[in-house]
Parts: C-alpha cells; structure tokens; sequence
C-alpha cells in the first residue's frame, strides 16, 4: 500500500482537507490513500505569528498548502526560490540532503515530505540565530 501513514498519539489532532479529526485514547495509525488529499498535523503547525525566520516562513508556506489554503501550482516557484536561498546558509552535506528533499518534494507535489525535510534544519537554524546573538 502506498501513500501517507500517519501515526497518531492519544488525543493528537490532524486536519484533513479542512476538518480537524482527533485520535482517541490510544494510539492509531492511519494509511491516506487518497491522493491529493490535504493533510497537516496540528502538532507539526506552525502559527503565523511564529513564522519568522527563513526556514519558519518555508514551512508556513508549505503548511499552507497541506492545508488546502493555497494553491500548490501558485506556490511551487516561489517555494524553490525560497528553498534555494536556504542552501546558501546551509552548506553542510547533511543540510544539503534535506534541502534536496524539499526540492524534490516540490516539484513531485510531495509537500508533507517537503515540510518533514525542512522541519529537520529548524533546530540547525535556532542554533545559527543564537550564535549570532553571542
């Protein structure tokens, strides 16, 4: 079986194609085989107000898209652009990985693998800004 799998905690919410469903009390896992179908978990949501860093307002662009707020189409140049401006900041061979996932991601319509790839540089950015502060 192909598609998404997500595994949910007890009480864990995901929004699907505009309805918030939440799990129930114990674990579950379920298998999206639809494709095409929108799909965010709220624990991997970023608000607007916390999108502002680089790589944050990356992931609130792709966020948009999972769920359904934004037309993939519209967004997939700017997407790139945005991605390859990370890769001047993240040079590292590991980096570069992740930032080659989310490229490939994007142009294969694959925007939960996208946000997976660039949630990885989150703590790599957070870590770059508080060395900056120093």
């Amino acid at each position: 079986m192909s598609g998404l799998v997500l595994k949910l905690s007890p009480k864990e919410r995901v929004l699907v194609n505009g309805a918030v469903i939440e799990n129930g009390d114990r674990r579950s896992r379920l298998s999206i085989i639809t494709p095409g179908a929108n799909i965010l978990r709220l624990r991997d949501a970023i608000h607007p107000e916390e999108a502002k860093t680089p790589v944050r307002r990356v992931c609130y662009a792709v966020q948009l898209i999972l769920s359904g707020d934004t037309d993939p189409e519209e967004l997939k140049l700017p997407l790139l652009r945005q991605i390859e401006e990370l890769s001047q900041v993240f040079t590292d061979p590991d980096s570069r990985h992740h930032l080659e996932e989310a490229t490939t991601s994007v142009i294969a319509g694959q925007h939960y693998k996208c946000l997976k790839a660039l949630r990885a540089l989150l703590p790599r950015e957070d870590r770059l800004f508080a060395a900056a502060r120093n």
